[in-house]
């Protein structure tokens, strides 16, 4: 399954070309991007070296791998939510910043291979992609995410996504919308794993304080993006302010995930 979230099943010798830069060759390619099509041609390029994919260090291009956080951060995914079955720890499981909605999507899958049929997965996320700075947060004040046209992918192409692996039921509930507006609301009761990829401060700390309280003892709270400076700093301020003393392990160049004890 992890292998085919993320292509690494199959060869993929070349990708769509999406994202140049500069104003003036983006254009010009949009241009002939354009012509070609109507030959049914398009511009490709090469695909990175597997490593990348593997450690998380590609964004795949539509419409392919449903995930780019690699094996690693997948391996730790499917060791916590195997623990809390295992262990029978209480609640839900939850991402909060899906994309193409790979890591939620393995998640079901976990369920569906243990045969729980109690327990929600929670797919969080704007699907517009990242919110633009709103200048309450100085962590927050020159992030530039909010400008990648690639991390807005629709609800319908998620939810398309989880079909495709014959895992859209009754157990996956969608919450749409900024997180500001979604997660404090939400009708989560507990949960068991939680995992925050919102790659800003404010994303990252809006998740924190409306989620934390409902993990569990026993459960897991995993970050996707404690190498970008604003949510490790995110993380850090919300572990002081709140006296979560549990040490933080890593999982990759990026991830990292704590169990909580109290």
């Amino acid at each position: 399954m992890k292998k085919c979230l993320t292509r690494l099943a199959f060869d993929e010798p070349y990708k769509p070309l999406r994202r140049i830069v500069k104003p003036w060759k983006a254009r010009l390619v949009r241009e002939l991007q354009q012509r070609l099509a109507k030959q049914q041609l398009e511009i490709v390029s090469q695909v990175p070296h597997r490593r990348a994919r593997e450690t998380g260090l590609d964004w795949p291009p539509p419409p392919t791998a449903e995930t780019m956080i690699g094996l690693a951060r997948l391996d730790n995914v499917h060791h916590c939510v195997c623990d809390v079955l295992e262990r029978g720890v209480p609640g839900d499981l939850i991402e909060t910043g899906v994309w193409r909605g790979g890591t939620t999507i393995f998640m079901r899958a976990i369920l569906a291979a243990y045969g729980d049929t109690s327990r929600l997965v929670w797919v969080a996320d704007s699907f517009q992609g990242l919110p633009k700075p709103s200048g309450k947060y100085k962590a927050d004040i020159d992030d530039d995410h909010w400008t990648y046209e690639e991390l807005a992918v629709s609800a319908e192409e998620v939810r398309r996504n989880f079909e495709r692996y014959g895992l859209l039921d009754d157990q996956v509930r969608f919450l749409e919308g900024w997180f500001q507006d979604t997660l404090s609301s939400a009708p989560i009761e507990e949960l068991a794993v939680a995992r925050l990829d919102g790659d800003m401060f404010e994303s990252t700390i809006v998740a924190l304080e409306a989620l934390y309280p409902k993990l569990s003892v026993g459960g897991y709270l995993i970050v996707d993006d404690y190498a970008l400076p604003g949510c490790r700093r995110a993380v850090d301020e919300f572990r002081r302010e709140h006296a979560v003393s549990e040490p933080i392990q890593e999982i990759d160049w990026t991830g990292a995930f704590w169990q909580r004890q109290s």
